[in-house]
């Protein structure tokens, strides 16, 4: 803030002033705009996941004990069924994800990538978790989410600061 308002004030050509009451109004007036991005719901969305993933178990499966190697089956079935269903909605013509070109980048597909991806891992982890007795209910279920969250925090504040300064530069400099 303070060398925008010292680049303004020394009349560089192109350089708009943070302090100033256009800077204060735009930055103010669009922070929540600003901070409002895909990234920030695809953070969330990871974070929740790798807690789910973490807290059930699944990456420390002992396949000797019975209720976990029942479990992994199911999980392995229920990610090769997810798997499955992702293939149909994009590769047969006409296919639901496909871009009105018939391609997957861009399209509905490519937009939904990372929620995907984070909606198989909570659904199989969650499921191994009930399953292999690691998670009691859903209650337990919706403390991995947090646990994930917790565990991402300090990300969520870095991106906070990143793009603040990100589109300040823009603001500034554009």
């Amino acid at each position: 803030m303070l060398v925008s308002w010292l680049l303004s004030a020394s009349m560089t050509d192109g350089v708009r002033s943070l302090l100033s009451s256009e800077g204060v109004r735009w930055f103010l007036g669009s922070f929540s705009s600003m901070l409002a991005k895909p990234w920030l719901v695809w953070l969330l969305l990871l974070a929740m996941g790798a807690g789910c993933v973490w807290k059930s178990g699944l990456l420390r499966v002992h396949l000797k004990e019975y209720r976990q190697r029942v479990a992994f089956r199911f999980v392995v079935a229920l990610l090769l069924f997810f798997a499955a269903a992702i293939v149909c909605l994009t590769a047969i013509p006409h296919a639901v994800l496909l871009s009105a070109t018939g391609h997957l980048f861009p399209s509905a597909f490519s937009h939904a990538l990372v929620p995907l991806l984070a909606f198989a891992a909570v659904l199989s982890s969650a499921s191994f978790g009930l399953m292999s007795g690691r998670y009691h209910g859903m209650s337990d279920v919706i403390d991995s989410f947090c646990f994930g969250i917790a565990k991402a925090a300090p990300l969520f504040v870095l991106y906070v600061m990143f793009l603040q300064f990100y589109e300040s530069l823009r603001f500034v400099f554009l």
